[in-house]
């Protein structure tokens, strides 16, 4: 039996992080439908690590794929987070916008307990690029009339349990299957009055449209996966 070396039995988790790429090029219009379905089956279909590496060779930013084994954990790129030690976490900050706006983004310590007020002004929480504390991070929301939009990156688990008053309380979750029982966790709470807050998983430099296109080939790929019995 072939061992799992260049050309050897492909792991689970490296046909998924080679059909994870080729969603990411068909969302970012690398890849035609005609095409970027041709791969997929091909992706499905591959005996060796050197065959899926060749679905990407010609493609935007391609670099060789790392020989993943069952159980690896996930590398920090495709993890889509960073955390701190215990020793660099804050215990409380506030973002407050009042008739503004206000926010955080781009490499930023988020504290262990996050209250985002936002009073006829907008708040932006986006955590993609933050290095989140270890274990739950929580951000309690207040806002009337105004709006407050969280994104978090995908493979972090994420809790929400606000309330809408004449408002809405949106999250837009992501079709993984199963959360990381190791990965830190985004506890959402709060009320938005006569307002709205928004949640959802977006990779970094990726914008709302592009993750509402990367969300449905996502479901798309589950369903096939579904049919085939994988």
């Amino acid at each position: 039996m072939p061992n799992d070396g260049e050309g050897g039995t492909v792991p689970p988790s490296h046909r998924q992080a080679t059909i994870d790429r080729l969603m990411e090029h068909f969302a970012n219009d690398a890849l035609e439908v005609e095409e970027f379905e041709r791969r997929l089956d091909r992706a499905h279909a591959a005996s060796t690590s050197d065959e899926l590496k060749a679905l990407l060779a010609d493609l935007p930013g391609a670099t060789n794929l790392p020989v993943a084994r069952e159980g690896d954990p996930l590398p920090t790129e495709r993890r889509g987070y960073s955390v701190a030690s215990e020793s660099q976490v804050k215990e409380s900050e506030y973002v407050l916008a009042v008739m503004g706006g206000s926010s955080r983004r781009g490499h930023w310590r988020p504290a262990r307990k996050n209250y985002a007020v936002a009073i006829m002004g907008g708040t932006e929480l986006d955590f993609r690029e933050a290095v989140l504390p270890p274990g739950v991070t929580e951000v309690q929301v207040w806002t009337m009339w105004g709006g407050v939009e969280i994104i978090v990156p995908p493979g972090v688990n994420v809790e929400s349990h606000g309330v809408a008053i004449l408002g809405g309380f949106d999250h837009a979750g992501t079709t993984a299957s199963a959360p990381d029982p190791n990965a830190p966790t985004i506890r959402i709470t709060g009320v938005a009055l006569m307002a709205g807050v928004e949640i959802s998983v977006r990779r970094p430099g990726e914008t709302a449209r592009d993750a509402r296109r990367r969300r449905r080939l996502e479901r798309r790929e589950q369903r096939r996966q579904l049919r085939s019995g994988e």
